[in-house]
C-alpha cells in the first residue's frame, strides 16, 4: 500500500527556472560551476517581497498564489502516509574532506558530495541540504526550533525532500564526535538508535536530548558566512551519525510543493520521526545569521489555496462598502 502511495505521488516538478533556495542545485536553479559566486536570493519572508506578495515578484510564482498542494503544512494525523524506512534505501558517505557551506540570503547551504535515496523503483541524488528557522512544518500543531531539509533529485527530474526537524538540546554539547561504533564503515550511536528503533511503528515523532554532532560541526563554521553571498569549507562531516537516525525511524510522507519561489507541486516529501538537537550557545548563534526564513502553514492538501481563501474574503467585506 504505501509503495503504491510512493509510486502515485511522486510527480515531476515544474521545470521553470527561478531563484529558489529550496530547490538550489536542482534542475530548477542550477548551481554555479565550482569556484563561483554565490547567489543572493531575491525573495524573503517579511514585507513585500515576503510569502504573502512571492506570487507578485515574478510570473513563474504564481502557483504560490493558486497551487492546492502547497508547502509546508501542519503534520496532523491524516494529512500523511506512514512510510516505514524499510521502503526506502537511503545512503549518504562521510564528506572526509569537508564541503562548502554557503550563505544564500535566505537560507545557510551544505552542497553535498553524495548520496542516493531509492524508493518505488526511482534513484534520487542528494544535492543539498539547508535550514529554516523556526520550523516550516508543524509537528502536530507545534513548531520546532528549526528543520533541516535534504533535497534529492533524480534523472527524470523529480525532486524529493526529507525534512528533518531540529530542537533546541536539554543535555550537555558535545563537542568530540560522538562515541561509536564502527560498522561496515559506518558510525552510530547505539543507543539512541535503538531508541529511535522502538519508535519506527508508531509514527511518532522521537525527541534528541543531546546536540548532534554533524549539526555542531557545521554550524562551528556559521560565523564565516555571516553576510549573504559568502561561503566557507567545514571541517569534516560524519554523515553517518544522523543518516542512522534516521534509517532507524520512518517518515511522515506526502505530495506537497516547494516551500519557496517558484512553489512548483508534485514535490515528494518525508518528513522523519527523528528528532535532531544543537545547544542553546548553537542556536543562538545561528539564529542571529538565518533570523526568521519559514513559509506559513499552508491550507489542508487539496483545499483552495489560502491566499485564494483571503483574496476573496476581502472582496466580500468590500462589497458593501462599493454599494
Amino acid at each position: 500500500m504505501v509503495g503504491r502511495f510512493l509510486q502515485t505521488v511522486l510527480l515531476a516538478a515544474s521545470a521553470r527556472q527561478a531563484i529558489a533556495s529550496c530547490a538550489y542545485g536542482t534542475f530548477l536553479h542550477p548551481r554555479a560551476e565550482e569556484g563561483g559566486a554565490v547567489p543572493i536570493n531575491t525573495f524573503g519572508y517579511t514585507g513585500s517581497i515576503g510569502p504573502l506578495n512571492w506570487a507578485q515578484l515574478e510570473a513563474a510564482n504564481d502557483v504560490c498564489s493558486t497551487g492546492t498542494r502547497q508547502s509546508p503544512i501542519d503534520m496532523a494525523p491524516g494529512a500523511f502516509n506512514m512510510v516505514p524506512a524499510s521502503e526506502l534505501a537511503l545512503e549518504v558517505p562521510d564528506f572526509t574532506e569537508g564541503t562548502e557551506f554557503e550563505n544564500l540570503g535566505t537560507t545557510i547551504e551544505v552542497i553535498a558530495k553524495g548520496g542516493t535515496l531509492s524508493f518505488s523503483g526511482k534513484v534520487f541524488e542528494l544535492q543539498q541540504f539547508h535550514f529554516h528557522l523556526p520550523s516550516e512544518h508543524l509537528d502536530n500543531g507545534t513548531s520546532q526550533a528549526m528543520e533541516m531539509h535534504m533535497v534529492w533529485q533524480s534523472a527524470e527530474q523529480e525532486i524529493a525532500v526529507i525534512g528533518v526537524y531540529i530542537e533546541i538540546a536539554t543535555e550537555a554539547s558535545a563537542a568530540a564526535p560522538p562515541v561509536v561504533v564502527e560498522r561496515r564503515g559506518r558510525f552510530a550511536r547505539p543507543q539512541q538508535v535503538a531508541h529511535q528503533k522502538r519508535q519506527n511503528e508508531t509514527g511518532a515523532v522521537v525527541s534528541a536530548k543531546a546536540p548532534t554532532v554533524l549539526l555542531e560541526t557545521i554550524f562551528s563554521v556559521v560565523d564565516a558566512i555571516a553576510a549573504p553571498g559568502t561561503k566557507v569549507e567545514t571541517p569534516p562531516l560524519i554523515m553517518s551519525e544522523v543518516l542512522d537516525l534516521i534509517k532507524a525511524g520512518g517518515f511522515q510522507g506526502y505530495s506537497g510543493s516547494l516551500t519557496t519561489p517558484p512553489c512548483s507541486e508534485g514535490v515528494h516529501w518525508l518528513v522523519s520521526t527523528a528528532k535532531l538537537a544543537v545547544s542553546p550557545a548553537t542556536f543562538l548563534k545561528v539564529r542571529d545569521i538565518i533570523g526568521f526564513n519559514s513559509r506559513f502553514p499552508q491550507n489542508a492538501l487539496g483545499q483552495p489555496n489560502l491566499l485564494q481563501v483571503a483574496a476573496i474574503a476581502a472582496a466580500a467585506v468590500q462589497a458593501p462598502i462599493a454599494k
